[in-house]
């Protein structure tokens, strides 16, 4: 029985204690959520939080994208053009050089040696030849006192001494021309690359390696390939055009490296890829372009104006072909099939099935069905 009495006491207590919670905490008298809780929604009614954009009107470039190499402009392997021993190298590793620099010096005892051996053998020559007429002249003053044979040997003496001054003058510019050479100067402007022989070497006009490498930086050619398909459309604008515009990328496909123009279309396919050559040229200003390396390249063929777009985000792919979700007035969401005329770096252009103005789903979408709601985050009247 004490039990029995000590159970029935604290069930008693536990209710009233209950009560008095109850009328403590509103809503919870009527049974209703406390006051600031989320109302559950309904199966089916949850709306799908997603951004969106507005379908908009503006020119819209048409692009072709390719991965190209980039490669110098002009490379030139420097010799020696005249054999000698190297003296001195007159120039440092990775030095920019203008045409017509001094880079090194050969030996020019020898050459200059030959030079003013040259020259002294027509100075000889010319006094010979002046001597000659002289005689001739006054051959031919003595008149009958002189036999015309003596006159006819006079004068072929005179001729012979001649061509002999034309040989003598060839053999001294010859000489001076490879005196020259003991100055070796760059061929184009340029930047140096590694030094391939020291100073006091033997070098030979014959020698394969050279001296050291130029290469031209500025400006500077990518060559890159494109589906053979679109070479009638890209021979055919250029035609129309003249120069195309041609912009390197970073590896992201965004950032702007260099911007350049198409210089040339290689005259023919490659069998093995179907693909066609092209090359660009390029200012690097700022030398961010290099030889060897890789760059991601946008060929602009002609421009839409006035073409209806959206982000490139906005369009799905499917079974059916591609589609957009279109945020309707009341906060649901509609698949649209639509027909793309072309991709820009960020947009896609559509050119049926959606109308101006319209909202489309941008982030998100692969939660969305057709039909459901959908919330975006600061619009007035969007579901939570």
């Amino acid at each position: 029985m004490k039990k029995a009495l000590a159970l029935t006491v604290i069930l008693a207590l536990a209710g009233a204690t209950a009560w008095q919670l109850r009328q403590q905490i509103p809503g919870l008298a009527d049974g209703s959520m406390p006051s600031g809780a989320p109302p559950k929604a309904a199966p089916g009614e949850r709306a799908v939080t997603v951004n969106v954009a507005a379908a908009i009107r503006k020119d819209v470039p048409i692009t072709l994208d390719g991965l190209g190499t980039v490669q110098a402009y002009r490379t030139v392997t420097v010799h020696s053009r005249i054999d000698g021993q190297l003296m001195s190298i007159d120039f440092k590793e990775g030095q920019d050089v203008k045409a017509g620099d001094a880079l090194a010096h050969v030996d020019e005892r020898s050459t200059k040696a030959q030079l003013e051996q040259a020259q002294a053998t027509r100075d000889k020559d010319a006094a010979q030849l002046e001597m000659a007429k002289f005689d001739l002249e006054r051959y031919v003053k003595l008149g009958n006192r002189v036999t015309g044979q003596s006159v006819d040997n006079q004068r072929s003496l005179v001729k012979q001494l001649e061509a002999q001054m034309r040989a003598d003058a060839a053999a001294a510019d010859n000489a001076a021309t490879q005196l020259s050479y003991t100055v070796i100067t760059a061929p184009i402007d340029g930047r140096t690359g590694i030094r391939l022989v020291d100073e006091g070497n033997i070098v030979h006009a014959a020698d394969t390696t050279g001296l050291v490498v130029l290469t031209q930086l500025q400006p500077i050619a990518v060559i890159f390939t494109l589906p053979q398909q679109v070479l009638p459309r890209i021979d055919q604008v250029r035609l129309r055009a003249g120069e195309l515009p041609v912009t390197a990328l970073a590896a992201d496909g965004k950032t702007e490296v260099d911007k350049g123009t198409l210089s040339l279309i290689d005259n023919q396919i490659d069998t093995t890829t179907g693909t066609i050559r092209l090359k660009a040229i390029m200012p690097n200003d700022h030398y961010q372009l290099w030889p060897g390396g890789f760059a991601n390249i946008r060929l602009r063929i002609d421009m839409a104006a006035g073409a209806l777009v959206v982000p490139m985000s906005a369009v799905q792919r499917g079974p059916q072909g591609a589609y957009v979700f279109v945020v309707k007035p009341d906060h649901t969401a509609e698949m649209r099939p639509v027909a793309i005329g072309g991709t820009g770096p960020e947009e896609t252009w559509i050119t049926q099935g959606l109308e101006e103005g319209e909202t489309v789903v941008t982030d998100g979408a692969g939660r969305v069905q057709n039909g459901q709601k959908v919330a975006v985050p600061g619009a007035a009247g969007s579901p939570t």
